[in-house]
């Protein structure tokens, strides 16, 4: 079994697990929500059930290719699905990308800080990164927040898809040794 198969997460509030087909139905209802898919990076419209477990499958298989990937979001609390976090980097994306969608009900809690920082914080022990971003939409204040909380800085703006997007970063601590990862 590879290392990241175990990966599990808790913070004090949340639960980050890898993802599984039963999380296609919360997550396809947090992506339908016009204020939280407005500022997803998408090539394509959300969809239905169909494109949801697909997208489920992506991120099963991100892990598979990579050793690393998104995480479910759960809310300890209430055993909520709330979204997802972690790291996405496909062929022909402008670096490793910490992203992080939460259901929209649940914003304002700083749930997306806390999942992001231990995402983050995993990242540095388990990827073989000096850097990581975030492609964030100019207009998307809540992730710049969440970005800058969680330690990354503007980068520079770059089109994505036909559209400018603005990359936040965040470069290796130095208190953090190069690649560490036991895996």
């Amino acid at each position: 079994m590879a290392a990241w198969e175990a990966c599990t997460i808790e913070t004090p509030r949340l639960l980050l697990r890898l993802p599984d087909a039963s999380d296609a139905h919360p997550l396809m209802e947090i992506h339908q929500d016009p204020e939280v898919i407005k500022y997803v990076t998408l090539t394509a419209p959300p969809g239905g059930i169909t494109v949801a477990w697909r997208n489920v499958a992506m991120m099963i298989g991100h892990w598979h290719l990579r050793g690393y990937g998104q995480w479910t979001v759960l809310e300890k609390t209430s055993g909520a699905i709330i979204g997802r976090v972690g790291l996405f980097n496909p062929e022909g994306w402008p670096g490793i990308e910490l992203t992080w969608v939460i259901r929209r009900s649940r914003w304002g809690f700083g749930f997306a800080t806390e999942a992001a920082r231990e995402a983050l914080a995993w990242s540095w022990n388990e990827v073989q990164a000096d850097q990581i971003v975030s492609v964030i939409r100019p207009d998307n204040q809540r992730s710049i927040r969440v970005a800058e909380k969680i330690g990354e800085r503007f980068e520079r703006a770059e089109v994505m898809n036909g559209e400018t997007m603005h990359l936040y970063a965040i470069h290796r601590p130095a208190s953090n040794a190069r690649y560490t990862s036991s895996t």
